[in-house]
């Protein structure tokens, strides 16, 4: 088993319903669906390009993937889980736009929020007492070679590379798009996702989702409402 604190809207949201059917499952039901029909994206085609977004569920990673050490439980990482996100408030990141990152593309937010990067590393801080150590196999599978010298060291100190001044915060919509499909792929996800872009995003809860072995489906394990969010 393998836990990870994400950032999701919650289960009845109107941006987890959209990703939800654009990614092919929901995290928090478990409910899968058929890949959208598009004039410019065969639904095979579309079914593959999403494909790894849609065995993580649509989330931004905060805390990434770690066993539990062996000194704690579910229980201890569930207790920090819902007295950090009693005692932070919510807040909301100005402008979300649709962003392609490499070959991927993702909701991010249409500037650096400072108040989003605090949260984060509280986050990354709060739960590093619950990670187990990374194999010299997890090392590996992140190709520490073509990462940068901050990236290394966060690494090795925090079991992830994307974290404090490296962290990035995006909600992902696709995999790797081929440079022929982008385009394509940017048309109809700024099409799709018009009615969440060029507006604020409420960061009003924590969730924690786990894997129950290594390859299935994130679940959402529970959706923790910050300080003062809407319910």
């Amino acid at each position: 088993m393998r836990y990870a604190l994400y950032f999701s809207p919650p289960k009845d949201d109107p941006l987890t319903g959209a990703a939800s059917l654009w990614l092919g499952r929901d995290a928090f039901t478990g409910e899968t669906y058929p890949a959208p029909k598009h004039e410019m994206l065969g639904a095979a085609e579309q079914f593959e390009l999403t494909a790894e977004p849609r065995r993580y569920g649509f989330h931004a990673t905060i805390k990434a993937p770690f066993s539990l050490a062996a000194s704690v439980t579910e229980k201890d990482l569930m207790a920090v889980a819902e007295e950090l996100a009693a005692r932070t408030p919510a807040f909301e990141i100005p402008e979300l736009v649709l962003g392609r990152l490499g070959r991927f593309f993702a909701l991010v937010p249409g500037s650096v929020h400072q108040p989003l990067q605090d949260f984060a590393a509280k986050v990354v801080m709060s739960f590093e007492p619950f990670r187990a150590a990374l194999s010299e196999a997890d090392i590996i599978r992140r190709n520490p070679e073509k990462l940068s010298e901050s990236q290394r060291a966060n690494l090795q100190r925090w079991g992830y590379p994307y974290v404090m001044e490296d962290f990035g915060f995006h909600m992902t919509l696709s995999g790797q798009v081929p440079a022929e499909r982008a385009e394509v792929m940017k048309a109809i996800l700024t099409e799709r996702f018009a009615d969440f872009t060029g507006r604020p995003l409420s960061i009003s809860g924590l969730a924690v989702f786990t894997e129950e072995t290594r390859g299935a489906p994130f679940k959402v394990h529970s959706w923790l409402p910050l300080n003062g969010a809407k319910r």
